[in-house]
């Protein structure tokens, strides 16, 4: 029997590297065409990941275009242009008279102070209670949940029902004019005291929105990771402490949010205004939107309107803008 001598290391390392040195072109060619294929398809997956995404977002920008940008550039057309009340003919170019007329006149500027007082008292309330609110109930409490839902119940419910109901309640001789009486409190004008007329719509409006804001806050509580919480314990930081250290900066993105969008809302608030004062008493309640309202519908003129409605548009950009850079700020 024959034995075949096994082949030195240094020849078997030598054989495989012809090996490699022989298919290495091939794998390399190879390689590179599984490259090219990939790149084209990702060349030709592009456009029709654009295709697909213009697709899914045109239904809410044709939404942004109908019921944002048409009113504008409308409201910039009529506010530059005048014409008599009932008259069939085309209006005319007025330029910047109706704004020149605007700041001629004391009932615009009482308007823009009553609107600019009852947001700088209502904005921080409202979100100082839906605070509180969302906080205390994400503790644990008992039936929570329900509470929660007792809370935002107003917001669900129409605003003009409930300006009607606080309407009711709100009469001289409503309910909360007779729980007065049972204290031997003299009946108060609520909504027809020139002195108390905002502060009841600052309760309405309270009474509306508190409910909904808390719940974007609930959530943004809700995603604070608990670990800071249990950190902030082993620190020996009380409860205070932990509000102050740790919800209120993991919180700042939500509150700002909150606080803009509030902000928003409460400038066009409406309803109570045109169900329960109409303005009054003594223009103590004839905001900005109101007023745009009356001088649109009941004195017939639209181009005043229009620019007065531009002027508030104007008044909230620079607001927001402002609070977005808070925003801008609290994100870094």
């Amino acid at each position: 029997m024959s034995i075949t001598p096994a082949r030195p290391a240094s020849a078997a390392l030598s054989a495989g590297h012809d090996a490699d040195s022989t298919q290495g072109p091939a794998v390399a060619a190879r390689r590179q065409a599984l490259g090219k294929a990939r790149r084209s398809r990702k060349h030709r997956r592009g456009p029709r990941n654009l295709m697909a995404a213009a697709l899914f977002l045109l239904p809410a920008l044709t939404l942004i275009v109908i019921l944002r940008l048409v009113p504008v550039i409308q409201a910039v057309s009529d506010g530059t242009h005048t014409s008599l009340p009932g008259s069939a003919l085309a209006p005319t170019w007025a330029g910047l008279d109706n704004f020149t007329a605007l700041w001629h006149s004391d009932t615009f500027w009482t308007s823009v102070q009553q609107t600019l007082l009852f947001n700088v008292i209502v904005n921080p309330l409202q979100v100082v209670i839906a605070l509180a609110l969302a906080v205390l109930l994400t503790q644990n409490l008992p039936a929570s949940g329900v509470w929660r839902t007792l809370i935002f119940l107003p917001a669900a419910v129409p605003m003009t029902g409930s300006a009607v109901v606080w309407g009711i309640a709100l009469r001289p001789d409503g309910p909360a004019n007779a729980l007065l009486g049972s204290a031997g409190i003299d009946p108060q004008p609520f909504l027809t005291g020139p002195h108390q007329v905002v502060a009841s719509l600052i309760l309405i409006a309270s009474w509306i929105g508190v409910g909904y804001w808390m719940i974007f806050l609930i959530a943004g509580l809700n995603d604070i990771p608990q670990v800071y919480y249990e950190a902030a314990k082993v620190d020996g930081a009380g409860p205070l402490r932990r509000f102050w250290s740790v919800t209120l900066p993991q919180l700042k993105r939500p509150l700002l949010f909150v606080l803009v969008a509030d902000t928003v809302s409460n400038f066009v608030l409406f309803a109570p205004m045109q169900i329960l004062t109409n303005g009054g008493p003594e223009q103590k309640s004839n905001f900005l939107m109101y007023d745009i309202f009356h001088n649109s519908f009941e004195l017939s003129d639209p181009h005043t309107a229009a620019a007065e409605l531009l002027v508030l548009l104007v008044i909230m950009i620079v607001i927001v803008a402002v609070q977005f850079r808070l925003l801008g700020e609290a994100e870094d």
